[in-house]
């Protein structure tokens, strides 16, 4: 990898780290310290702490979308691509339990405005948003507004899987097929 997208990354994977340790609370010192790197060096990277909050956002955004929105296989019915969705999007948050508490807090405590998130989330959002259309088109998922369909369906896994980590540390095939069958009846017409 690249020496400077190393060291960016660092940046960025420390500060999510401190970011669901502490909160805000952290300095960009302690950022760079987490980093391994100089905290003038920091300031490279990322003008201000909102530059660097606002990269956190767009790297978990780009590990959803390198995850979640892989082509669909063009045999598949809608019905197919929303279930693959949501063991997909099962799968991605159980993967990775730093991941999923730092998803919950920029969930839970957003730290950039509004129509900064509507940009980082957009590509993501109008991807769920038109798999639902589209299955909703087909008579396989329930009418109503496709963000909240979609919406409660995340909703569900993160806070069913976050509820699961405090009692277990794996998921088995029957929890997680338990959870994805779950999901898809809450949304099916």
């Amino acid at each position: 990898m690249d020496a400077v997208l190393d060291k960016r990354e660092r940046i960025l994977a420390a500060a999510a780290r401190l970011i669901v340790r502490n909160g805000l609370q952290c300095s960009m010192s302690a950022i760079a310290e987490e980093a391994s790197v100089a905290t003038g060096s920091l300031y490279n990277y990322f003008a201000s702490k909102e530059a660097l909050v606002l990269g956190v956002y767009e790297r978990t955004t780009a590990e959803m979308i390198e995850s979640l929105m892989t082509p669909a296989d063009p045999a598949s019915t809608p019905e197919m691509r929303v279930r693959q969705y949501i063991g997909d999007y099962i799968d991605f948050i159980w993967q990775d339990a730093q991941r999923a508490r730092l998803f919950d807090y920029l969930d839970n405590n957003p730290l950039i405005a509004l129509n900064d998130a509507i940009t980082v989330f957009a590509p993501f959002v109008a991807h769920g948003i038109a798999m639902i259309e589209l299955a909703q088109a087909d008579g396989v998922v329930r009418p109503g507004p496709a963000t909240m369909i979609i919406s409660f369906v995340r909703g569900s896994i993160r806070n069913t899987l976050r509820r699961r980590r405090l009692t277990a540390s794996t998921l088995s095939k029957d929890d997680r097929d338990l959870v994805a069958a779950m999901c898809w009846a809450a949304i099916a017409a």
